[in-house]
């Protein structure tokens, strides 16, 4: 990690890069200050890559729209209500905000007033380690004490916990997921009691915004510890209830296992390893968090998939691949293996287990679905009437062609129709 004696980041690429610094002079003439801002200093100075890049001006927004647009660049007010516009330079958009402090706050809102002290801008914010910033020379400033949490890797509320909780309930959410990047150790132990104490208010947030933190917080290299934290302090409980009972042991050898075995971590899945299986409760959680439809299908996928029997042969699994697709099966087996994984040091059972769920794991990621070769069409030319009957009969010709392991071609398909329509006759 950078040492802060003194801070700069004056020698990072993305400082130096030609956009960025033309923005930065085109603010700071004529009387007008910018400095880079947040999340690009902080991961600068902990040895991280660098995103989004925002900037802070103590220029009002329409003076920062009026320069820009003189200057050639495309301006868009994202939030300019609240200060923000969004400069497109070559390309690359740079959010650019005026210096502000909050007048009114309601647990979930702000209302805004625009200044020139970088000192309240700077108090206004949640964590010390988002509050500090890069002048035009790269020198960082600090003015809230984020220097040495960042070097101490402790997540901090700037000021007043309770205070900063009560301004935007949702920073209760914030506070474990930048834990669960960039902490160590312990939560701050304010942090930590105060975020306790507020927990209720989270219920008064909307379903999108809980689950966007939420799910930010799944995506983190290691969410497990966060989310052992938010569990003793119940917060965890009040945001997702279905753990409650289930427990979070499944979480840990989830990120293990895609350490070690290269998967991408997912937090739909790092989700579903801690919540039941129960299509109808998640359906109904999806709902209260307000899931994309994505998100929720694929949750939906998981949950009604059955579970991976011990001795399934691999023409069984074929069968469960498909009748329940390809996708909610990946994901049981990964669960299944990430736990056998966890216990099969010293124990052979469970190292059998494991090695035979990472065969079923690669067949059902390679699996294609064959394609049954009779259709509906073909119950009616048999001279089966439109209506249910043709259903029950393209099933029962369906199950017949799986339980043989789909090798019945079509021919001896249109054997078998003929065979059930004379019975039926």
């Amino acid at each position: 990690m950078t040492s802060f004696a003194t801070p700069s980041v004056a020698g990072e690429a993305w400082f130096n890069d030609a956009a960025l610094q033309r923005l930065l002079a085109l603010l700071n003439a004529d009387g007008g200050e910018a400095r880079v801002a947040g999340g690009a200093v902080r991961n600068a100075l902990m040895g991280l890559a660098v995103a989004d890049i925002d900037v802070a001006t103590t220029l009002l927004p329409q003076d920062v729209v009026e320069r820009a647009e003189a200057a050639g660049m495309k301006a868009v007010p994202t939030g300019i209500e609240h200060g923000t516009v969004t400069l497109v330079i070559d390309g690359t958009p740079f959010e650019v905000t005026t210096l502000r402090r909050d007048i009114e706050t309601d647990g979930r809102h702000a209302k805004v007033s625009f200044g020139t002290d970088w000192q309240a801008d700077a108090e206004r914010r949640d964590l010390t380690i988002n509050a500090l910033y890069a002048d035009a020379s790269g020198v960082v400033i600090d003015l809230v004490g984020g220097l040495p949490d960042i070097e101490k890797r402790v997540i901090r509320f700037i000021g007043d916990a309770s205070q900063r909780i009560a301004e935007d309930h949702l920073r209760i959410l914030r506070f474990f997921r930048f834990f669960a990047y960039y902490g160590s150790g312990r939560p701050d132990a304010d942090g930590l009691r105060a975020s306790a104490r507020a927990k209720d208010r989270l219920s008064t947030l909307s379903g999108e915004r809980v689950w966007g933190e939420t799910k930010k917080l799944l995506s983190a290299p290691d969410p497990s510890r966060a989310l052992l934290w938010m569990r003793q302090a119940g917060v965890l409980t009040e945001i997702l209830p279905e753990t409650e009972k289930w427990g979070i042991d499944g979480i840990h050898p989830l990120v293990a296992a895609e350490a070690a075995l290269g998967w991408t971590p997912d937090p739909l899945l790092r989700l579903a390893s801690i919540v039941p299986p129960d299509a109808e409760r998640l359906a109904a959680m999806a709902k209260r968090l307000r899931f994309s439809n994505a998100d929720a299908a694929k949750l939906a996928v998981w949950a009604s998939a059955p579970s991976i029997p011990d001795e399934v042969t691999d023409v069984g699994f074929d069968r469960l691949l498909y009748r329940n697709g390809a996708a909610g099966m990946v994901a049981r087996v990964k669960l299944a293996l990430s736990s056998a994984r966890a216990s099969a040091e010293g124990d052979p059972i469970a190292m059998r287990k494991s090695a035979r769920l990472s065969v079923l794991l690669k067949r059902a990621e390679g699996y294609a679905k064959p394609v049954f070769p009779i259709a509906g069409a073909d119950v009616l030319s048999a001279g089966v009437p439109a209506g249910k009957r043709v259903g029950e009969i393209l099933k029962q010709i369906e199950d017949f062609w799986v339980e043989r392991n789909f090798n019945p071609d079509r021919a001896a398909l249109a054997t078998r129709l003929d065979e059930i329509v004379k019975q039926s006759s």
